[in-house]
């Protein structure tokens, strides 16, 4: 069959790794939202939020519902969550985002990943002054859409920047991003207009970045991989350029 099937093969495989990987991080944001406010999205705004950002990379509808319902069992298990933030190989700030039955396990794991590429796991707090948190929705962009007049009218929800990217098929999406605090503000005013947005996230936004030779991304990004392969593990951002 020759290399083309092997490469197609390959990049198949990972392909369901990584939608795997997806749908169990957003099956215990799912978990945490229906302890948290219950299992009715029209009366939660997390659990909605879960549920668009599902629906967004295709995770089947009977997965999501089978979600809700085990975690709205009175003997299901619940999930906290923890903040990890160190420094890697080369000096690089990264900090983890972890959803966890069992800390004495995840902080175990993450602070073993640092330790054997070189790094060390540093204090809660210590990467404030680099990693901003925000909160950005992404929806598609179309040829109805006039994104300069929608400019003006989110400012009301907050709005402090919007702009227009291309995601991995090569379509046109729109990305607002507000103030953490004003999650809920834009969250109500897309829905009033409307959109129907894609995906809806707290992200952290770096203030600074760090340049490195191709030889040291590779050994940051090896950890960094490795990190992103922990169960517990929800997200995982750097500072490299």
């Amino acid at each position: 069959m020759g290399r083309a099937f092997e490469f197609r093969k390959e990049r198949k495989f990972k392909r369901w790794a990584k939608m795997a990987v997806q749908f169990t991080r957003l099956g215990k944001e799912i978990a945490m939202a229906v302890k948290e406010g219950g299992p009715h999205p029209e009366n939660n705004s997390r659990l909605r939020t879960a549920v668009q950002n599902a629906k967004a990379v295709n995770m089947p509808k009977d997965r999501v519902e089978a979600a809700i319902k085990r975690a709205s069992e009175k003997d299901s298990k619940g999930y906290e969550e923890y903040v990890y933030e160190g420094y890697g190989p080369h000096g690089v700030p990264v900090l983890i985002e972890t959803a966890t039955d069992n800390t004495n396990r995840t902080v175990g794991n993450i602070r073993s990943y640092f330790t054997k590429a070189g790094g060390s796991l540093g204090k809660t707090g210590s990467l404030d002054f680099i990693f901003q948190r925000k909160s950005i929705f992404r929806f598609p962009a179309n040829d109805e859409l006039d994104v300069e007049e929608l400019e003006l009218e989110l400012i009301d929800g907050g709005l402090e920047e919007l702009y227009v990217e291309a995601d991995e098929e090569g379509n046109d999406i729109v990305v607002v991003q507000t103030s953490f605090e004003d999650f809920g503000n834009m969250q109500r005013l897309l829905e009033e207009k409307g959109i129907e947005v894609s995906s809806a996230k707290l992200e952290r936004i770096s203030l600074s970045h760090t340049a490195l030779s191709e030889e040291q991304a590779a050994d940051v990004l090896k950890m960094i991989d490795k990190i992103e392969e922990d169960d517990d593990v929800q997200a995982v951002y750097h500072n490299m350029e």
